[in-house]
């Protein structure tokens, strides 16, 4: 049975992440997987953390009557307010429950928000290098979506560039800090600009203009804080998940939460309800609201992340690559030593070195390396990083 035209082309054009995943699990039964150093998949190789366990035992040894029904399409009211008092301390705004809705996902939590803000034709502008999902999920809910790069250098937001890009048609932007690929944070300066110069478009063009900030790695700072979006904005929606912070990607459990301050916020909270039950999500699901509600404060050995980045930190960059270091997240974004970054990645693969090129992120000339994995493949990947540095005339 042929699939919908559209549906095939975008199957072509698709996440060269888990293209080069796949290839990974082809090249790992030819050469043998202890020659084989994929970082090529955001999948967090820390454990969740040791609460989670726990609260996971009591809640199957204590079951709560009815706790796999359903419920309210936003979800659990205690879950709810967790979530909420933990970003009202935060940002220093009066966020409730009524201000969060537990989703499947970051990605269930930004096609919510998409579905109930964009009238077909109108534009998202998305910062590149990005999450190349993106794309797609605005096309879903009819959205042209905008690129428009950062500072390639530092990977920090062209407030000039963004403001060329605003038309009458701008519906939203999709910020994303700490950053996938990059790993960099906006600090609160940004954010407090990107916020000033939105406002006064908002007052040119007669209409809003939704900052949606995807956090799924903002617990994942090194050293710093990651500034909250509402202290600085106040059309703003956060998209998050615990894929990262608590370790739960295969869970799908995150949650969106609206600024207090946002221009009729309950009548978008109400239009995310109803889309967060017509996409089919329904609800978040029963069993991780329970647990994660009392686990607001927890997080996964950070330090462990941070120890992997300097590793290999300071490796790479003593054979020659260039990269900025990460402020948070688990990702370097190098610049390709040649102009093609595909080749570049093939060229790696004769290597044993699995790597996504950025022109999957909409930043062709860099390469993305994903080093959330085991302290033994970073280290054994060491004389594999050397050999290619050589080769393209490194080092």
């Amino acid at each position: 049975m042929a699939i919908a035209t559209k549906i095939a082309a975008c199957i072509e054009r698709s996440s060269w992440i888990r293209k080069m995943f796949e290839e990974g699990a082809r090249l790992r039964a030819e050469r043998g997987a202890e020659n084989i150093f994929d970082f090529t998949l955001g999948n967090p190789s820390v454990e969740p953390p040791a609460a989670l366990r726990c609260e996971l035992i009591k809640l199957a040894q204590s079951p709560l009557p009815g706790m796999h029904r359903y419920m309210n399409n936003a979800g659990y009211d205690d879950t709810r307010a967790a979530v909420a008092k933990r970003l009202a301390r935060l940002c220093g705004k009066p966020v409730a429950g009524k201000h969060i809705i537990m989703t499947c996902g970051a990605g269930g939590a930004l096609n919510v928000v998409l579905k109930t803000l964009l009238n077909p034709g109108e534009e998202v502008i998305i910062l590149a290098p990005f999450f190349v999902e993106y794309k797609f999920y605005i096309d879903n809910h009819g959205g042209v979506p905008v690129e428009v790069n950062n500072n390639m250098d530092t990977f920090q937001p062209d407030l000039a560039a963004i403001e060329a890009a605003i038309t009458p048609q701008t519906r939203a932007i999709i910020i994303n800090s700490p950053n996938n690929p990059t790993g960099v944070i906006y600090p609160a300066a940004t954010l407090d600009a990107l916020g000033a110069l939105l406002t006064r478009k908002q007052n040119e063009l007669g209409r809003d203009i939704v900052v949606i900030s995807d956090e799924p790695y903002a617990r994942l700072a090194y050293g710093m804080e990651v500034p909250p979006i509402f202290a600085s904005i106040a059309n703003a929606v956060i998209v998050t998940s615990h894929s990262k912070d608590l370790a739960l990607p295969g869970e799908r459990i995150g949650y969106l939460a609206a600024n207090p301050e946002m221009t009729d916020v309950d009548q978008f909270m109400e239009g995310a309800v109803f889309c967060n039950r017509v996409l089919g999500f329904v609800n978040a699901p029963a069993l991780m609201q329970r647990l994660v509600c009392t686990l607001q404060d927890e997080s996964v050995d950070i330090a462990a992340y941070q120890a992997k980045r300097d590793r290999l930190y300071a490796h790479l960059t003593k054979i020659g690559f260039t990269t900025v270091k990460p402020d948070g997240g688990f990702y370097f974004f190098p610049r390709s030593p040649i102009e093609d970054d595909v080749a570049f990645v093939r060229h790696a693969q004769k290597h044993g070195l699995l790597l996504v090129p950025g022109s999957g992120f909409g930043a062709p000339g860099f390469f993305r390396i994903a080093y959330c994995v085991e302290d033994d493949i970073i280290d054994r990947s060491f004389p594999a990083w050397s050999n290619l540095a050589r080769e393209m005339e490194l080092s």
